[in-house]
């Protein structure tokens, strides 16, 4: 079941709202500036003038605070497109099915499913688990002949207590019987149920995993 994308409002009103102040206070500074540089220019020494680099000088930084103020407006305008493009980006994957390869799968319900494939056939093949704090949380041996090969977890560690759901990477380590390394790879795949926007950049919640748009190996229907 496709669920709907989960968000939180922008930034963008208040970005505007925070620059703006900025500019009011800057330009309310700049007139005081102004009112204070004419009373000194009314009522200065003919004899002794001020000296002209002093005010030129505080010009010029009025004049850089104000572009850097619009600078940064504007960049934060470009960041608030850019994430409001990644989301819309993010929304055609609902409901469609992906695969990673970065070993990470989904425990749901007790369950976890990767593939993985071996390049030659190994002497030894050794599969781990760890957690999302990389605690390696179960270990058992893995397949020996070359190919693809599939793995299910009941989501229990070690000394058989049941984990909680959430997400887990598999690595698979094997070598031949001289101890040479075996190449390996991992991948995993489930349906996109949700798009996470919480912290700003579009996330895909497949199970109970979060994967971003670059985690993505493959997409199906």
């Amino acid at each position: 079941m496709v669920t709907s994308v989960s968000s939180t409002p922008t930034s963008t009103s208040t970005t505007s709202t925070n620059s703006q102040d900025a500019l009011n206070q800057l330009s309310g500074n700049f007139s005081t500036f102004l009112t204070l540089l004419t009373t000194q220019l009314k009522n200065q020494d003919p004899t002794s003038p001020m000296d002209s680099n002093t005010f030129t000088q505080q010009l010029v930084m009025y004049s850089q605070v104000e572009q850097q103020i619009n600078t940064n407006d504007n960049l934060k305008t470009l960041i608030s497109q850019g994430t409001t493009n990644a989301a819309a980006m993010a929304a055609t994957y609902l409901g469609k099915k992906v695969s990673v390869t970065n070993g990470n799968g989904s425990l749901t319900n007790g369950s976890a499913a990767w593939t993985y494939n071996l390049n030659a056939a190994s002497a030894t093949t050794q599969l781990a688990i760890t957690d999302a704090n990389g605690n390696t949380v179960f270990t058992t041996s893995g397949e020996t002949t070359a190919g693809d090969h599939s793995f299910t977890w009941d989501g229990k560690d070690i000394n058989g207590n049941q984990l909680a759901d959430g997400t887990y990477k598999l690595t698979v380590t094997a070598a031949d019987s001289a101890s040479n390394k075996i190449t390996s790879s991992v991948a995993s795949a489930g349906t996109v149920g949700q798009i996470d926007m919480t912290s700003g950049t579009p996330k895909l919640v497949v199970g109970n995993m979060e994967l971003g748009l670059g985690d993505i190996a493959a997409l199906g229907n």
